[in-house]
């Protein structure tokens, strides 16, 4: 299955894409996605704590289940004044 994925401010710095799309089984989750792109890029996994992540624009926890066509966003703490 595809599954779009897209990368904000510091995420998008440590993957160095806005977006990306990846092939993967069925049943993987957003948690097996966080493994994937960790392991690919170390420093992702540093935030993977603080990370929202949303499924087609929608909050959701690491366990969800993922299925073809989602768009998978993650977005990490932001500050400002």
């Amino acid at each position: 299955m595809n599954i779009k994925t897209l990368f904000f401010a510091t995420c998008r710095d440590i993957v160095g894409e806005r977006e990306v799309s990846l092939e993967m089984a069925e049943g993987t989750t957003v948690r097996d996605l966080i493994e994937l792109i960790s392991s690919e890029n170390p420093s992702f996994r540093s935030m993977e704590a603080s990370l929202m992540v949303s499924v087609n624009q929608k909050y959701v926890d690491r366990m969800e289940v993922l299925n073809d066509g989602d768009e998978v966003a993650f977005i990490p703490p932001v500050s400002g004044g």
